[in-house]
């Protein structure tokens, strides 16, 4: 859909509407909708999201509207820092991709949003997030976050090692350093991002007992083999009595960049059938592009920009959201 059709479309929104919407993606059919929830009371903001799911349900080619509130600010009720784990039961799934641009979205969409890279012995979010070379300072015994050109403050061991250095800590030096980096300084964070390396070990444990999240993302691509490790990760939060907001299926379909063809190398839909046997939510599809790669190691997080790929990550980002407003 071309940008002169989205902005037809946002004229025929309700008139509140107009004057309170962030951002209006399409993709794939799915509307997302992030609009500005200052000041209203519950009430009022379920007639808004309900007049803007009227509207847009009347539109040709949609099939699917997903409308997100941003967090109140404050002095208007404004809401306690939210930690969402972001988790996968297996390495190599892009789940730390999905963290990067989650949380830039979510910034994207008015949040006041922080990441900690909690994979201490393979940390990336340093060179996703475009802050390598950058050094935290200490201020009353908390780390300050490093900040990002993305709207995302960020906390990683890539941070506070030497570029290339191995990490050959045990169990409870690494749980030290996970201690170390949440209790960071996160003043004026409402939404905690915590990018948490693959199974279901000691940096996950320590997460659950000391800072137990009040929701996980679980990233996974079709594979069935994914698919099994990524339900352990599920079944480790239900343990730790940490809801599971909903499932990301990664590397949906591999997108040629010459003839821009899709195929389905690792299958599709697999996450999707997951998220619906156990009852999750599932939050949205992630296809392989090799332009995702390339932005991700420039430090360029697709979420950040206007590309193709931006409202799939948008949309995963509406889904927490509209998790988070859920009463």
């Amino acid at each position: 859909m071309s940008g002169n059709e989205v902005e037809m479309m946002k004229a025929r929104l309700p008139a509140p509407a107009q004057e309170r919407l962030q951002s209006l993606r399409l993709a794939d059919g799915r509307a997302t909708v992030v609009l500005d929830s200052s000041g209203l009371a519950a009430g009022e903001r379920e007639v808004l999201e309900e007049s803007v799911r009227e509207a847009l349900s009347r539109e040709s080619g949609i099939s699917d509207v997903r409308v997100a509130m941003t967090a109140e600010r404050e002095g208007q009720g404004a809401r306690r820092k939210r930690i969402i784990a972001v988790g996968s039961g297996k390495g190599g799934v892009g789940k730390s991709t999905v963290s990067a641009n989650l949380a830039v979205a979510l910034a994207r969409a008015g949040h006041k949003v922080g990441l900690v890279d909690a994979d201490i012995y393979g940390p990336s979010q340093a060179r996703l997030l475009g802050t390598e070379g950058q050094r935290p300072v200490a201020r009353d015994k908390k780390l300050i976050p490093v900040e990002s050109r993305w709207g995302v403050s960020v906390l990683s061991m890539a941070h506070l090692a030497e570029p290339g250095q191995a990490i050959a800590w045990r169990g409870p030096m690494a749980g030290n350093a996970l201690v170390q980096m949440l209790e960071g300084d996160w003043t004026g964070v409402d939404v905690l991002i915590v990018d948490l390396p693959p199974g279901t070990g000691d940096i996950q444990l320590t997460m659950l007992q000391r800072f137990k999240p009040d929701g996980a993302v679980i990233v996974s691509t079709p594979q069935d083999l994914a698919l099994l490790d990524a339900t352990r990760a599920i079944a480790l939060f239900d343990k730790g009595g940490v809801p599971v907001i909903g499932l990301v299926e990664n590397m949906a379909g591999y997108v040629c960049p010459h003839c821009g063809e899709t195929s389905d190398p690792f299958g599709i839909g697999g996450a999707q059938a997951a998220a619906e046997e156990r009852g999750c939510p599932f939050l949205g599809r992630i296809p392989l592009d090799i332009s995702i790669r390339r932005e991700s190691d420039e430090g360029v997080p697709p979420a950040a920009g206007d590309g193709p790929r931006a409202p799939a990550f948008a949309a995963i980002a509406a889904g927490v959201t509209a998790w988070m407003n859920a009463p």
